[in-house]
């Protein structure tokens, strides 16, 4: 079963009390604070505070952190906030959209989300399809309509709620007119969906990218990171492009990443941004290792960034053991109508196994979901894109105050409340069995952060033990906890 719940100022402010009023503050030194969500929703983001014990646990179940074991460090979690979402939040009343925010976005009131995506000109969850520069030449670059009275509006509010916000951009396509059908043939290429970039424009589309990120700088938001292309081996999203890895071996390196330092823009490169299984493609596997074994400048480019629509979550292992120093982001997933998106009891237990907690203990520093908020219709949305999606939370399009928060939402949530950004991931030894799932953190404030997921059928009881203090909760079954406490 579902469960909405409708915005209005009573009724928004008795949740943010109950569940979300300072989800991230301990109250007292020697109490844990416990975060719940069930995947029955009998308890959505509860909390509790559980009293600790000095010394060491004799119990059978216990879990040991050991900060002296360091893995990442974390930038962040988040969704994606596109033009469709935008779009969604701007229907909403400035009170009612600003409660939504606070929710979602403060580090004191809410769920604290750090790291947010969104596109450099449309995606297919734009309100139409358009570069930032339609007419021919990079002297035409422009911010569009969609930009500037729906995505920067927004983007503003974030910023004022969460000053610290972490903003990664991703094209989906350049501008129709620096397309060609192919790298042999290069004929025009009019149309968003597919094609090739014309090495022809290299440098212009490195312009691009330069604009875009100075005109949003103009706008007071500051770009953290980005991509090349939004998934370079998908021909077939309505707004496309195919880029493989020895295209972006020459973009990034002899285009990209040289107009980027000239211009002095500090922002982090991942490269790929697409499947763990390289969409089946075996000239095309492992597709970062690549272009890092033929050099590239690690001041600008960072990483790879990862989505989960193809493959299984071991590929980041096998990236990270191949170039350690390089970084790893996940970038992407989706619920929708294919994989029972809207039915939490399902989707809770699969998507914090596999996204929230599989990720990161694959070695991500930062996660992003979909579309942060899509409405009742899975839209607004565009023939070529995804008709089947569910946002985060989907809003109804009738009246646009009752909200479902759906499991991305959760997933995303129980690590952004007590996982901060430049937390360090830590070690654990002890209790282990079939069905928990956790990974245990060190914030910058001198607080322990634990994350614990039990697919179970049936409750746990879990002791954790920091070395110097312990304490237990009984773990309801197929629920996600979060745990802080002070070290």
């Amino acid at each position: 079963m579902m469960r909405r719940y409708s915005i209005s100022k009573t009724v928004l402010l008795i949740l943010l009390t109950y569940t979300l009023g300072a989800c991230n503050s301990i109250k007292k030194a020697d109490e844990a604070l416990i975060m719940v969500t069930t995947n029955n929703r009998s308890q959505e983001f509860e909390k509790h505070y559980v009293p600790m014990s000095k010394g060491e646990s004799k119990a059978a179940s216990t879990i040991i952190i050991d900060p002296k074991i360091r893995y990442q460090t974390m930038d962040g979690f988040g969704a994606a906030v596109t033009g469709s979402t935008c779009f969604n939040l701007m229907q909403m009343s400035k009170e009612n959209r600003t409660m939504f925010l606070k929710e979602t976005f403060s580090p004191t009131e809410g769920l604290g989300q750090s790291y947010i995506r969104i596109s450099i000109g449309c995606s297919d969850f734009s309100l139409s399809e358009y570069s930032c520069c339609d007419t021919p030449g990079i002297e035409n670059f422009a911010l569009t309509m969609e930009e500037n009275d729906y995505v920067i509006p927004i983007l503003k509010e974030i910023i004022e709620i969460n000053p610290n916000i972490k903003i990664m951009g991703s094209p989906w396509t350049p501008p129709k007119w620096m397309k060609v059908n192919n790298l042999v043939d290069l004929e025009p290429f009019d149309s968003w969906t597919s094609g090739h970039l014309n090495p022809a424009h290299y440098n212009d589309y490195a312009m691009y990218f330069v604009k875009w990120i100075k005109s949003m700088n103009d706008n007071g938001i500051n770009i953290y990171s980005i991509t090349p292309q939004n998934e370079p081996l998908n021909r077939g999203n309505s707004a496309s492009l195919f880029m493989g890895w020895d295209e972006q071996l020459e973009f990034v390196k002899n285009h990209l990443t040289p107009k980027l330092k000239e211009a002095a823009l500090n922002v982090k490169l991942y490269l790929f941004d697409h499947n763990y299984n390289y969409d089946n493609m075996p000239e095309q596997y492992q597709y970062p290792i690549k272009i890092y074994d033929e050099g590239i400048d690690t001041d600008i480019v960072v990483g790879a960034a990862y989505h989960n629509y193809g493959g299984n979550k071991s590929e980041l292992n096998n990236i990270h053991d191949k170039y350690p120093d390089m970084e790893l982001v996940f970038t992407e997933t989706s619920i929708g109508t294919w994989n029972d998106g809207q039915n939490l009891e399902r989707r809770l237990i699969e998507d914090m196994r596999e996204v929230a907690l599989g990720t990161v203990n694959n070695w991500c520093k930062g996660v992003i979901v979909w579309n942060l908020m899509l409405d009742t219709n899975r839209g607004p949305n565009r023939e070529g894109g995804c008709r089947t999606c569910y946002g985060a939370v989907d809003i109804d399009n009738t009246d646009f105050t009752t909200i479902t928060r759906n499991s991305h939402y959760y997933i995303i949530g129980h690590m952004s409340a007590v996982v901060k950004p430049d937390a360090t991931r830590i070690g654990t030894s002890g209790y282990e069995a079939e069905g928990l799932y956790y990974s245990a953190f060190e914030n910058v404030d001198d607080t322990f952060s634990f994350v614990l997921l039990n697919s179970n059928e049936t409750d746990a009881d879990i002791t954790i033990d920091d070395g110097s203090k312990n304490f237990t909760y009984t773990v309801p079954a197929k629920s996600v906890v979060s745990y802080m406490w002070n070290k």
